[in-house]
């Protein structure tokens, strides 16, 4: 594979494309693969963000020619959406067997010539999903062969739910909720039988009270702010002694990083000073998620927070270099990853900011999407969300091209997988 920088050059000649990635979560909730949208920027490009049909077979293929899968999927599966010209199309063979998951589209007419097509496809190893589908008895065939069927639960009546379910149920397919978008829903559905769940019902949990932070999310806040504030290795080392699990946590991290050296760790001073304080903010930051549910590695708030905070970061790097550039570089990361602290203890927004006594951008950004963080912060959850229209509107104003923003997404995917690499290997 060439550089990413050489892509890069090469897609200057070629169209520019848009990357959507929406988690897939199972019933733990955790992520086991992304439905990805690719959209070509073009002259006429508005009218086409809302209809997925739009995302042709030459689309796909060009941004296979430019990066893999891989980059953007790490280790997961990749649902693609497929148009009944691309149900046909050769190109479809060249996509990764082992992580793609062809999604037909709501108006991929199913008649005898897709229950062919789609039969020699499985014969290739492919996994075979229906989108936004209705259930009918007379897809009985479809239902013996297909993977996934997805049901999407906003346009469906919630109390035909079970019916719809448990008719599915009865063929050899996964149920995957569509667009759940609240807690409740999501439990509702997973009584139902269904066993996958698209939706951002994990970002935002209901609040029904202003939520106390546990004592050892105490004790990460308060790491997080001193090593933001820079604070000398005293205070470092004074939150680590109140909090005998974040110890642990620090110990087996320097034993994992610090593999084949001589060091043996002699004090948590000498470990603190081992990993450096670089190493620590970044791995604090992230493990605020990691260590906060079941899903761990594969929690969906861990992965939005990483791939959010690294690509504010490196936007902001690619404007400028110096000691001005690295440090409003690390305020964008902390800012993405702050960002969904409020989901992660399901308190506000506004507690986490007052606690943190975070300045003045950081607070704005946080609460009103202001300042250069601010928008930054909101390009990066309208990409989340593959509000194409809305993120070249911001783009525009942020003077970043189309090139940076991909090559700065790409990055960030790849920057996550091998964080996940390194600690599923510890």
């Amino acid at each position: 594979m060439n550089s990413r920088s050489d892509h890069q050059t090469n897609r200057q000649h070629d169209r520019s494309y848009f990357i959507g990635r929406q988690p897939i979560l199972n019933r733990k909730q955790e992520i086991i693969g992304y439905e990805l949208l690719f959209r070509a920027a073009g002259d006429h490009q508005a009218a086409l963000y809302n209809d997925q049909a739009q995302a042709s077979a030459s689309v796909i293929a060009s941004a296979l020619s430019d990066f893999g899968l891989q980059d953007i999927l790490g280790d997961k599966y990749g649902f693609l959406n497929i148009t009944s010209a691309m149900l046909s199309s050769e190109v479809l063979e060249l996509l990764p067997v082992e992580q793609s998951v062809l999604e037909l589209l709501e108006n991929v007419e199913l008649d005898e010539t897709a229950r062919l097509r789609c039969t020699n496809l499985k014969s290739l190893g492919f996994r075979i999903a229906l989108d936004d589908h209705i259930y009918h008895p007379d897809h009985a065939a479809f239902y013996n062969m297909v993977d996934i069927v997805k049901v999407d639960t906003l346009t469906t009546d919630p109390a035909k739910l079970p019916e719809i379910a448990a008719s599915l149920r009865s063929y050899p397919v996964q149920l995957l909720a569509e667009r759940v978008e609240t807690v409740e829903m999501f439990e509702q559905c997973r009584e139902c039988g269904f066993e996958l769940f698209q939706g951002y019902f994990f970002e935002r949990p209901a609040i029904i009270s202003h939520k106390r932070i546990d004592a050892s999310g105490i004790g990460m806040l308060k790491l997080l702010q001193q090593l933001h504030e820079d604070a000398d290795i005293n205070a470092i080392e004074e939150i680590f002694r109140e909090d005998p699990g974040l110890t642990f946590q620090l110990l087996k991290l320097v034993n994992s990083v610090m593999t084949g050296t001589r060091d043996k760790i002699k004090s948590l001073r000498h470990a603190i000073m081992l990993l450096g304080i670089i190493q620590l903010r970044r791995w604090m930051q992230l493990s605020l998620f990691a260590g906060k549910d079941e899903s761990g590695l594969n929690s969906p708030l861990l992965e939005m927070a990483a791939v959010r905070g690294r690509l504010m970061e490196l936007l902001v790097l690619q404007e400028s270099t110096g000691q001005r550039s690295t440090e409003l570089a690390e305020s964008a990361f902390l800012t993405g990853i702050l960002s969904l602290l409020d989901a992660l203890y399901e308190t506000s927004m506004e507690q986490i900011v007052e606690g943190l006594n975070l300045s003045e951008d950081l607070a704005v950004a946080l609460l009103r999407h202001e300042g250069r963080l601010g928008q930054l912060l909101l390009l990066a959850k309208k990409l989340e969300r593959s509000e194409f229209a809305a993120v070249q509107e911001l783009l525009a104003s942020l003077s970043i091209s189309l090139d940076q923003l991909l090559e700065a997404q790409l990055d960030a995917f790849s920057w996550r997988s091998s964080i996940a690499t390194k600690k599923t290997g510890e």
